[in-house]
């Protein structure tokens, strides 16, 4: 059974569909209920007459026919004149047929006599009616074509309710409201770069910064925010609208079995034009039968009367009437077909009206339906093509993004960096939330793995703005936005996915300092314009690069002579050409990290102002060239760590400014008396070698603060070792030691101390002098620990500090 419930949403669902229906479609809808009511009534007077057929016997036969008074009068005025003929004896008409002789020959003549489209017209009405129906909503329920178009009838609803259709066709009357305004009342309008001069009013009126102008007389439509739920739902419209597009754009099902519907309604319609008013004539009131039934009744010709010809002839004509305009309708509609391409949907109109110019063209069965729908009511179809729109989508997720980052939870995420700035890392969003541009404390930002991020004008509001980074992120700055970034941006970190250029925005930076570079390919694929752009960084000091160079770029040699620091990743590629460093004179610190050196280059010993080199992960096996760095004058810090080193040639004690090396992760497995003659080293990393035991000569380095041999073989400590007074830090983790000497007491400055994986049995208790030394900074074993006195393990357990 049927309920209420079923009834109504089948109604809803026919009402859905008015949106696909054309004017001559609703059109057909009421021509085919009135013919269905012909037919009906046709026929309800058909089934109610007891008798259709009134039958009388016919007693004297006058030329072929049932004679009657007036034929007989005819004939005697005739025969008058010739007195010859015999006239008929006059009728005497008597009724003397039984009843159910009546009957019977009322329904044999109903049979044989009557023509067959007066007898089957009402359901011959049924019959085209129901074809017709059929017809026009063929389409709407097809296997191929009733999916897609139940689905975008549920779209197009949800695209009309939105509140973000409303909102986006505001803007653009807004926006042209505008305009004329703008040209009449120049002096009126107030500039809104979204800078810090910005009022209040003029920051509520819009959720993402627009670079245009606003008339203090005009409202603007985005006061209006969308709440959180409103934004979910226009995003998942936006969705749906691609997928649709994405099935629908390619076929053209729907477009095919509309028209083969409109040619049958055209072919049906000739047919019933030419042969219903052929056989109208066919319905007559009288009708003679002549049938041979004078064995039951004693007659053979009857003369009977047709009790519905009269109606059913206006009936008829009023039919024939109805089909030639569902047939001239159905003529049009074909025509409208033909006539002109439905393939394809233009919003082109819409574009130039518009700002969202983006608004793609749509072809084959998607443009038929909007074609349909415009026939209803175009304004359908431009609320729809804001989900088209890549520019919509955009601001749609910058309101998103807002509703969801607002200021305390971005307020949560700012932190201190190693370096103490106040930092905000902005990891995988779908854009920068305007929101970040209160937070006017903030140093540095950070952008991870962001697709498209546009820094507008309203980042000129954090004032304290100097370090950007951008990591795996497109980047689009406004120009106001580029102003504000030349006087202010120090530091600038860029990390590309792919290997890419330079964005030009970058050499407009000409206060920047630091510039650190990764996944760009220099040498080969600048531009011009990007070699001529490194020369306006004339502020810049650092340069950091990491990528698969063979040489370096000729840009940063000729380019940046005043550099100071030069850093070179090359990810593990061999750097073949280095004799273009000469010209860089100025350069104070150089890193050439991994890039397959088998050798230090001897160009780097023309560096005279070089402070400090690093040659981390390379294939040094040798560093027999290190008594060139005698030249280097100024050379404080050498790191040859994380390399293949055998062993350190004895012209290193030549290196007398040297204060800080850097020999770990190395094969080395003896230290030269000569190294001990760097009597200025306060840093000595040998950790990760094959060392066996450290010279008594470490005595000498007086101002050694820190001394890591952290995973070596060394199994005993030289007595020297204490005598280096100044000592903080000591790394003997990962050794063979045995015993640790009572002398480690007389390291009053110690504060940090490693003997993790040793072969220790006991602390010795002279461990309380190192009165700077906290527990949390004495990495050793707990069982150790025990073997402490306890006032030696009460003190180091009260200084829970870090180090």
């Amino acid at each position: 059974m049927i309920t209420l419930t079923e009834l109504k949403y089948l109604a809803d669902a026919q009402s859905s569909y008015q949106i696909l229906k054309p004017w001559w479609d609703v059109f057909w809808y009421y021509i085919t209920l009135i013919m269905l009511l012909v037919a009906v009534l046709a026929g309800a007077l058909q089934l109610t007459q007891s008798r259709v057929l009134c039958c009388l016997p016919c007693k004297v036969e006058f030329g072929n026919h049932c004679a009657v008074p007036w034929d007989l009068l005819k004939a005697g005025e005739n025969m008058s004149s010739n007195s010859g003929l015999l006239l008929p004896p006059p009728l005497r008409i008597q009724n003397d047929l039984h009843r159910q002789q009546y009957s019977y020959i009322d329904a044999v003549c109903y049979e044989k006599q009557l023509h067959w489209f007066a007898k089957f017209f009402p359901y011959l009405v049924l019959l085209h009616t129901l074809i017709f129906a059929a017809c026009s909503n063929f389409w709407l329920h097809y296997p191929s074509t009733s999916s897609r178009l139940e689905h975008f009838v549920a779209i197009l609803h949800k695209c009309f309710d939105s509140p973000w259709t409303t909102r986006a066709l505001s803007e653009t009357v807004a926006e042209q409201s505008v305009r004329p305004l703008k040209r009449c009342k120049p002096k009126t309008l107030l500039v809104n770069p979204g800078g810090p001069a910005d009022n209040d009013a003029s920051k509520q009126s819009s959720p993402y910064p627009q670079p245009g102008l606003e008339s203090p007389g005009i409202e603007s439509p985005s006061s209006s925010v969308l709440d959180k739920k409103e934004g979910e739902q226009a995003k998942a419209i936006f969705e749906k609208v691609k997928r649709f597009r994405l099935h629908v754009e390619q076929r053209d099902i729907i477009y095919r079995v509309y028209l083969k519907q409109i040619i049958v309604k055209v072919i049906l319609f000739v047919l019933i034009v030419s042969y219903v008013p052929y056989f109208l004539s066919c319905i007559t009131l009288e009708i003679d039968c002549l049938i041979d039934v004078q064995a039951f009744t004693g007659y053979k010709r009857y003369q009977c009367v047709y009790s519905l010809a009269e109606i059913f002839k206006v009936l008829a004509s009023f039919y024939v009437i109805l089909v030639i305009l569902y047939g001239l309708t159905s003529s049009y509609s074909l025509w409208w077909m033909l006539r002109s391409s439905l393939k394809q949907y233009s919003f082109e109109a819409l574009r130039e009206k518009s700002n969202y110019s983006d608004i793609p063209d749509v072809r084959n069965d998607f443009a038929f339906i909007l074609h349909l729908a415009d026939q209803y009511d175009p304004l359908y179809s431009k609320r729809f093509s804001i989900f088209l729109s890549e520019v919509s989508e955009n601001k749609l997720k910058q309101i998103n993004l807002n509703n969801e980052w607002t200021v305390e939870k971005l307020k949560s995420k700012l932190v201190k960096n190693s370096q103490d700035k106040v930092e905000l890392h902005l990891f995988m969003l779908s854009g920068l939330p305007d929101n970040v541009f209160e937070l006017t404390e903030m140093e540095v930002l950070s952008l991870e793995l962001i697709p498209e991020v546009k820094l507008p004008a309203a980042v000129s509001q954090l004032v304290n703005l100097r370090e950007l980074h951008v990591y795996h992120s497109s980047l689009v700055v406004d120009h106001p936005a580029l102003t504000f970034l030349e006087e202010n941006l120090k530091i600038l970190r860029l990390k590309f996915t792919e290997m890419g250029k330079i964005p030009r925005w970058v050499f407009h930076l000409k206060n920047l300092k630091e510039l650190y570079l990764s996944g760009c390919v220099l040498p080969e694929q600048l531009s011009t314009m990007q070699l001529e752009g490194f020369q306006d960084l004339k502020n810049l000091r650092t340069l950091y690069l990491r990528s698969s160079l063979s040489r370096i770029p000729q840009v940063v040699t000729d380019l940046l002579p005043s550099l100071q620091k030069l850093s070179l990743d090359n990810e593990g590629s061999k750097l073949v050409v280095l004799n273009n460093l000469k010209k860089m004179i100025n350069l104070k610190s150089l890193e050439l990290l991994s890039c397959d050196l088998e050798r230090i280059p001897h160009s780097i010993f023309s560096l005279n102002n070089l402070q400090e080199l690093d040659l981390k992960e390379n294939n040094l096996k040798t560093v027999e060239e290190i008594i060139s760095f005698q030249h280097l004058p100024r050379l404080s810090c050498l790191k040859l760590w994380h390399n293949n080193i055998a062993y350190i040639p004895a012209q290193i004690g030549a290196l007398s400014n040297l204060e800080q090396l850097f020999l770990g992760h190395n094969n080395i497995e003896s230290l030269p008396l000569q190294l001990f003659l760097c009597t200025k080293l306060h840093y000595l990393d040998l950790s990760y070698n094959h060392l066996t035991f450290i010279p008594e000569e470490i005595q000498y380095l007086t101002n050694l603060q820190s001394f890591d041999v952290t995973n070596n073989n060394i199994e005993m400590l030289p007595d020297g070792l204490f005598q280096c007074k100044k000592l903080q830090c000591l790394l003997l983790g990962k050794n063979s030691l045995t015993e640790l000497s009572p002398l480690v007491g007389e390291l009053s400055n110690l504060t940090y101390l490693e003997l993790a994986g040793n072969y220790l049995e006991t602390l010795p208790p002279e461990l309380e002098g190192c009165q700077s030394l906290k527990r949390s900074c004495l990495i050793v074993e707990d069982s150790l620990l025990n073997t402490l006195p306890p006032p030696v393990t009460e003190r180091l357990q009260t200084c829970l500090d870090k180090c």
